[in-house]
């Protein structure tokens, strides 16, 4: 077997470990970057485009439970649930629920709040010192709702933005069908956030970050990780060859499947995977100005670089059930109702995994087992929005420098005897 060594490993060759492979090397460390696939394939490469800063309310609201019920069994709904995987999932969300109460909620609002903030501020530096600020736009985001009632119950949401910072303003009648022509007149108004950024194209960002990341001495292994084991010092990583690669330290970003490894480290962690859909269509199949939101049916349409890409929802289904590609096929039959120019022809589907906490919020701490390996995974449908600040805090912790903020809320055993409180 071969042997080898490195200062830091990072599992994962998504958004959030390019990411952290990237600000590691930057700092003179001996980076290894572990991944079989191409950087950037996995659920990074079917992203939105969105940098959603002013998302900071968490799936675990009591808006959420309210409609839980009657989303989850509805296999094309926003929020679906395959009724055969409900046994393997019921305390997942038996947390989510727990989460939700009043006395959880605001916390959860408070954290992500703090790493959105974060998140901003780190996104621009990154793209700035590394000439990639040609990837990112600022058209803003259009948030459409049906009907006087359906705005008034979006009220919450909007409150909860304002009182953190969160510029938004109201669009009705002419002045939202000039923000964004071809909508349908059944959506009477909307909600535009022009702080909202997004990226030409997920996946060609993560590819350049990564290549940025090799640039400053970071190695690239295509390899799976088979077991992570303590050692001293550092960890000891096995690899899908039977080689082996002794580390420092490591970090764990490796999405829906890093508390697969974590649990041979003895901490088990209550992950689960939004199972995301889309549809890419040609660039030229709508003129949208910028990326529409359908909050109350779960997917949003967005201008990318690589097309008019039609995704979201959340499907609670695990890692092992085949795709059902149907919800790609509803959530593209509703965006041409909504907007009827729209060519859904030749559009390419999509199925990824987003790894998901039940309180929406990452972890991102040393394992309180083996400090030599660093966590940092669980950002459900927000890894592209908080890849940079990731990076930044899992780089703090790496070189044992002052946290840029308060980790407490983030760390792997909040969920111990139902959540010990932050």
């Amino acid at each position: 077997m071969h042997a080898s060594s490195c200062d830091i490993a990072v599992i994962g060759g998504g958004i959030i470990g390019v990411s952290c492979a990237l600000a590691l090397s930057e700092t003179g460390q001996d980076v290894v970057l572990i991944d079989p696939q191409e950087l950037s394939s996995g659920a990074s490469k079917g992203n939105a485009g969105g940098l959603a800063f002013a998302d900071i309310l968490p799936l675990a609201s009591p808006r959420i439970i309210r409609k839980a019920f009657h989303w989850l069994f509805d296999p094309l709904g926003p929020l679906s649930l395959p009724p055969a995987y409900l046994p393997r999932i019921a305390p997942w969300l038996l947390l989510l629920w727990r989460s939700s109460l009043p006395d959880r909620y605001p916390a959860s609002i408070r954290a992500q709040a703090a790493l959105m903030d974060l998140s901003r501020s780190e996104m621009l530096a990154q793209l700035e010192r590394t000439g990639l600020s040609g990837h990112l736009h600022s058209q803003g985001v259009l948030e459409v709702y049906e009907g006087a009632d359906r705005y008034q119950a979006s009220l919450d949401t909007a409150q909860w933005r304002q009182r953190y910072g969160v510029e938004s303003r109201l669009l009705q009648g002419a002045d939202l069908a000039a923000q964004q022509p071809g909508l349908s007149p059944r959506f009477t108004h909307g909600v535009f956030i022009p702080e909202w950024r997004n990226v030409a194209d997920p996946y060609a960002l993560g590819q350049a970050l990564g290549e940025q990341a090799m640039a400053r001495g970071a190695r690239r292994l295509r390899q799976s990780v088979r077991w992570l084991l303590p050692a001293s010092p550092g960890a000891q990583l096995i690899l899908e060859d039977g080689s082996q690669l002794q580390a420092r330290q490591v970090v764990l970003a490796a999405g829906a499947r890093s508390h697969l490894l974590a649990r041979g480290l003895g901490d088990r962690i209550p992950l689960e995977t939004e199972r995301g859909y889309n549809t890419t269509l040609t660039p030229d199949a709508l003129d949208l100005r910028q990326q529409v939101t359908f909050s109350d049916h779960g997917f949003v349409i967005s201008p990318l670089t690589c097309g008019i890409r039609v995704g979201g929802a959340v499907e609670l289904g695990g890692l092992d059930r085949a795709p059902d590609y149907r919800r790609a096929q509803a959530m593209l039959d509703k965006a041409k109702t909504f907007f009827p120019d729209l060519d859904t022809t030749g559009g390419t589907q999509w199925m990824g995994f987003r790894p998901s906490l039940p309180d929406s919020l990452p972890i991102i701490a040393r394992s309180p087992r083996h400090p030599s390996v660093i966590y940092a995974f669980g950002h459900g449908h927000l890894g592209l929005t908080q890849s940079a600040a990731t990076a930044r805090l899992v780089r703090d912790l790496a070189m044992q420098q002052p946290s840029a903020i308060d980790l407490r809320p983030y760390r792997v055993d909040r969920f111990s005897l139902w959540g010990a409180r932050s």
